[in-house]
Parts: structure tokens; sequence; C-alpha cells
């Protein structure tokens, strides 16, 4: 059975930090590209981060870039995210997926349900 278990949310100040992880199982994580989406509660889903199957690249949307960090461990079957300087705009639910990307289209895969973070004083 394929799981994607997100942990590490939680409430925090704004400018605080928070680490997430996703733990995979069920299928080869070393194989896949690995995503990071956060939806707010009452609006549609947004692309935070993406990373390549090896690490060896990483990509953030413009709202988190050089605050947020996307990592990965294949021996340890998990995928992070880092998040510093949070902002209560960051409020959301975060989910950890798997993608492919088709005729440059990012499909998604396998999901987990997600961990909430939420940002405010």
């Amino acid at each position: 059975e394929v799981q994607l278990v997100e942990s590490g949310g939680g409430l925090v100040q704004p400018g605080g930090s928070l680490r997430l992880s996703c733990a995979a199982s069920g299928f080869t994580f070393g194989d896949y590209n690995m995503s990071w989406v956060r939806q707010p509660l009452g609006k549609g889903p947004e692309w935070v981060s993406a990373i390549s199957s090896s690490g060896g690249r990483t990509y953030y949307s413009d709202p988190v870039k050089g605050r947020f960090t996307i990592s990965r461990d294949n021996t340890k079957n998990t995928l992070y995210l880092q998040m510093n300087s949070l902002k209560p705009e960051d409020t959301a639910r975060y989910s950890c997926a798997t993608y492919t990307v088709v005729d440059g289209t990012a499909h998604y895969g396998y999901w987990g349900q997600g961990t909430q973070v939420t940002v405010s004083s």
C-alpha cells in the first residue's frame, strides 16, 4: 500500500520556522520527483516547491523562494520542507505528492493527507 504521511505542522508565530516531513512507503521513493502543495482553508491548492528524484534539482514558487528549502533523503524515504521567516499568508494545509512532467505539464500521482501550518501571533 502506497503511503505518504506528512508531519511537523503546527502553530508558529510570524517570523518563526517549521520543518515538515513526508514519510513515504509502498513504492520506490527514489524513483519519483516530489512536490509540496499547500491549500489555505477555502481556497484552491497552490504549488510550493518540487525536487527531482535524485535531489539534484529544486524548484520554488515565488512567494516562498528564499524562505523555504526542499530536500529529500532517499535512504530514509523521506521528503522535507524547511520553512523559515514564516508569514501569516503561509497558513495552509501542506501536502506532499509525487509528480511527473509530461510535455511540460506536471501530473501528480500519490498524495499525502497533509499537515496544517498556522502562522499567527
